[in-house]
């Protein structure tokens, strides 16, 4: 379930540490070797060299060894970050990059300005009940980040409610449960990972990070006290469970490679040293994770019985390599999403999960019956359960649904049931295009599912959906200031008008004063144009390809375009809205975001396995395949294409660059994972044993043999014209290290035209994590520095004012 957590997404923040440049006799201030080789054949490398010459990285012979093949890295030495010469390069590094972009000064300032400018000055969190309280968070203004409230209801009617009602407005006043800001000042850097609030609401347990190593301490706040609770500060703890009686907290611990490798037992008042351990996993290739059902009844490690915390552990189905099960609790029953496979089943395709149940008392049994499987053409994603409702994350005809079906289902059901046999309620979408993310709804007795609804082109739309009377409600949706939005009522041309009919702002439940008027969804689709293409790749697959860009200010075949990629952990590529982009589409930019295969977002379960491990090649060549569409077909501008990547992403797009420099003319690479053979042949680094699943075990040959072909580090070609490059990092990141993005930039510096490394900077964060800096202006400040570097480098500082007037253009294309 989602956890009452920041507003933000991936946010920290850190402030910037005092350091003394280290003077350094082996870093020396002589220009690499390759400042010296031939004349730069890149046409489009047209805005004027630097100052200063790039700082030059001390070498170190060192010769690494792996089934017989040995190979030199001279740039190894700088994994060690006490180094001080290491430190002293970084600091280098980020001169010579302030010097780079010293005359864009003014146009990150411009930047800046639009993107603070189009913030609404409140933002806030619509409040959702949690038993008798309103949750809800805010900004304040002027500040970075967000608090989390919340305000006894008042919502009830009825003589006797009135007289509490009148009691908790006197007394029921805002009460601050969490703020991110205060954190934050006194510490430098706030990054709250978990908010768990015990069932009688009572207590606050959240985990915290303040240095940015993510080695998160476990805080416990007495709500009644508003004071944290002595003893409760355990480090290295990543998820949280309550049990009922709401003293009882259970929590995983991570090992010294950050692996969440056992389940604790804490009591309240006691003290950490006390705490027990009740499951350890021993096995390196797996972590550990825990969370509570819905109703609060059972804690699921294995499955521990929430009413009677210390009655042990049962265990729910033998392991098998490549299953997975989800399990919920309704009135007896366990409903379990899994893929576990179904031989006998012609109907199932065996792609994704489906759902099964079983009896509580037959959980160690393994005894799966009544399974509802998808349907044709239906993915089973994710589940959510409710009193009288069961939730359903859906992949239908290729676009993300979400649907409610009525609980209880009926028990003695014997036959094999498809999701269209439960009479399902489709939520109503306003675009097959939209993103759909859950909000809190912890309330196990609520009839209504709260959603956050965005697209390209639509701002975040908060939608309550209730699942009772098969109505809802638009809540809420973002503000964006000093933009012309069209108010377009239900005219979407993806959405079927005929559920307009049962739209219903009425919430009887609430007993709240009603607005009958039916509101419609804002979105900028009259402004800005946002189709899905298909793009072929290397073996025929056809890639989803989503493209941006402004009506008035695109011009085909002449504009400059940005393309995005991830690829890796079946995770979707971010496409929702962001006000942060009309900075580049109102001067002109083509945004695409490429569901490369290893990533989700495909066309079905089998997408990430189809771009990992011995298969990881697809998701780079289906990267090139949407890098050529677009300028093979007119989109962009053949020399002006950029390509951004963040941390495993980043091996996405330095492995295309490696094999087709020529195609992109910029690439920002945010915290990333570059040195893929040194980093998954050292074990004990963090998290490196867990990567296995993902791009193999080089300590396998075959597999040391494929990661070799796309290594990014180690594939760098000679001597040719390289994209300009903004390679950042952090210091104190601990799932990728500071030193990946430093040893690819100095040997980006070694092997390429001089004139065209020149162009690549490295700007290291020393006090931030995986995250970097996370506050709202904090987050622009580094936007704008991004989007100044890729003006400077593609379009040489051209349409910077971003007017948005160009009365010649293509408004809807391919």
């Amino acid at each position: 379930m989602a956890a009452f957590g920041a507003l933000h997404r991936f946010s920290r923040v850190s402030t910037k540490l005092t350091h003394s440049l280290l003077s350094c006799h082996l870093l020396s201030q002589q220009v690499s070797p390759a400042f010296f080789s031939s004349f730069c054949k890149n046409k489009y490398h047209y805005f004027p060299p630097p100052i200063q010459a790039p700082p030059a990285a001390k070498k170190v012979p060192f010769i690494a060894t792996a089934h017989g093949i040995t190979w030199q890295d001279p740039h190894h030495w700088m994994s060690n970050t006490n180094d001080p010469d290491f430190i002293s390069y970084l600091h280098q590094e980020n001169s010579y990059a302030e010097a780079f972009m010293q005359d864009t000064q003014a146009l990150q300032s411009t930047l800046y300005d639009e993107m603070v400018s189009r913030m609404p000055t409140k933002i806030s969190t619509p409040p959702e009940r949690w038993g008798p309280w309103l949750y809800y968070q805010y900004i304040p203004e002027g500040k970075e980040y967000p608090v989390l409230c919340r305000k006894l209801s008042t919502g009830r009617k009825g003589w006797v409610n009135t007289i509490v009602n009148s009691f908790r407005e006197k007394f029921g006043r805002e009460q601050i449960l969490l703020d991110w800001n205060d954190i934050a000042e006194q510490s430098g850097y706030v990054h709250v990972g978990t908010c768990r609030i015990s069932p009688d609401h009572n207590f606050l347990a959240y985990t915290l990070d303040t240095t940015g190593d993510e080695q998160f301490l476990l805080q416990i706040k007495d709500l009644q006290s508003d004071l944290i609770l002595p003893n409760s500060g355990v480090d290295g703890v990543v998820s949280l469970a309550w049990a009922q009686d709401g003293r009882t907290l259970f929590y995983t611990q991570c090992n010294e490679n950050q692996r969440p490798y056992r389940v604790l037992r804490t009591k309240l008042g006691s003290n950490s040293v006390d705490d027990v351990t009740i499951f350890t996993e021993n096995d390196s290739n797996f972590c550990v994770d825990i969370t509570s059902t819905k109703d609060g009844k059972f804690v699921t490690v294995y499955v521990i019985n929430g009413m009677d915390p210390k009655a042990g552990l049962q265990r729910f189905c033998e392991r098998v390599s490549g299953v997975q099960y989800f399990l919920e609790h309704h009135c007896g029953l366990f409903y379990i999403l899994t893929n576990a496979p179904l031989s006998d089943n012609k109907k199932f395709s065996g792609n994704g999960y489906y759902l099964a149940r079983c009896r509580v008392e037959d959980v160690c049994s393994a005894n799966l019956q009544n399974v509802i499987i998808p349907g044709d053409d239906i993915y089973v994603e994710d589940m959510d359960i409710f009193n009288g409702h069961l939730v359903l994350f859906l992949n239908k005809d290729d676009s993300p649904s979400i649907c409610s079906i009525d609980l209880p289902i009926d028990t003695d059901c014997k036959k094999l049931l498809e999701i269209n046999d439960l009479s399902p309620w489709f939520f109503p979408l306003p675009s097959k295009m939209c993103t759909i993310a859950p909000g809190s709804n912890h309330d196990f007795m609520n009839s209504v599912y709260r959603v956050v609804l965005s697209s390209p082109v639509m701002p975040d739309l908060i939608v309550d959906y209730d699942m009772s009377r098969k109505v809802f409600s638009i809540v809420q949706q973002e503000e964006v200031t000093d933009v012309l939005i069209h108010n377009n009522e239900y005219s979407s041309p993806n959405y079927n008008h005929s559920t307009d009919k049962f739209i219903d702002l009425s919430n009887e439940n609430d007993g709240d004063a009603q607005d009958n008027e039916i509101r419609g969804w804002r979105d900028l689709s009259e402004k800005y144009l946002c189709e899905e293409k298909e793009i072929v790749s290397h073996d025929g697959v056809r890639i989803p390809l989503t493209i941006l860009f402004s009506r008035n200010a695109y011009q085909k075949g002449q504009s400059p375009g940005l393309v995005h990629g991830y690829g890796a952990y079946a995770e979707v590529l971010d496409k929702s809205w962001c006000p942060d982009h009309l900075s580049l589409l109102d001067r002109g930019w083509l945004l695409a975001f490429a569901d490369v295969r290893g990533g989700g977002g495909g066309s079905s379960p089998s997408w990430h396995k189809s771009g990992c491990g011995f298969n990881k090649l697809n998701s780079i060549y289906d990267f090139v395949s949407c890098g050529e569409y677009l300028i093979n077909e007119g989109f962009v501008h053949r020399g002006k294409l950029g390509a951004v990547g963040i941390s495993a992403g980043c091996l996405l797009v330095g492995a295309a660059i490696n094999m087709h420099p020529e195609l992109f003319r910029a690439a920002i690479l945010k915290v990333p994972f570059l040195d893929v053979i040194s980093t998954l042949l050292d074990p004990c680094l963090p998290l490196t044993t867990l990567d296995y699943e993902e791009f193999g075990n080089p300590q396998i040959q075959s597999y040391f043999e494929y990661i070799l072909k796309y290594s990014p580090y180690d594939n760098i070609p000679q001597g040719v014209c390289c994209p300009s490059m903004l390679v950042s990092a952090s210091f104190n990141d601990s799932r990728v290290g500071v030193w990946e993005a430093a040893k690819w930039v100095a040997r980006i510096r070694d092997s390429a035209c001089s004139s065209c490394s020149s162009s690549v900077i490295l700007q290291t964060n020393m006090s931030g994590g995986h995250f970097r800096e996370g506050g709202r202006f904090a987050q622009c400040l580094e936007t704008a520095y991004e989007y100044a570097f890729l003006m400077k480098v593609v379009v040489n500082n051209e349409n910077t004012k971003g007017t948005g007037r160009k009365e010649h253009h293509e408004s809807s294309i391919g």
